[in-house]
């Protein structure tokens, strides 16, 4: 078990480190000419491509994630209760409190109890 640190770091961190990192050839070390049209177009299409496949992932993503926040909603029991205290007077003259709790919502509205 005291292997494990170097165990991760051996297959994960090391190779990410080495292989990963900043380009030092430019554009100029390009092979094609930019400007003729099927590098051209491939550069249109790829571009497209991208835009296209980026947007419906998002999509995906934010739908999945809109529904687990729905769900997750759905399932939370947290109560909020606010007391308030209202004064009485007994029958014998003594005078008490009792208090009144109201439950609310995340906003702070009473919530409403059906009949």
């Amino acid at each position: 078990m005291k292997n494990r640190p170097l165990a991760l770091f051996c297959a994960v961190l090391l190779p990410t480190a080495l292989f990963t990192g900043c380009t030092s050839a430019g554009t100029e070390a390009r092979v094609t000419n930019p400007n003729q049209p099927g590098p051209a177009v491939s550069n249109a299409v790829g571009t497209v491509v991208g835009a296209v496949g980026s947007n419906v992932v998002g999509v995906v993503v934010g739908g999945v994630e809109g529904a687990a926040a729905a769900t997750h909603a759905t399932f939370t029991n947290e109560r909020r209760i606010v007391r308030t205290w209202r004064i009485e007077k007994t029958s014998d003259g003594r005078t008490i409190r009792i208090p009144v709790e109201i439950e609310v919502d995340e906003n702070g509205k009473p919530i409403e109890r059906a009949p």
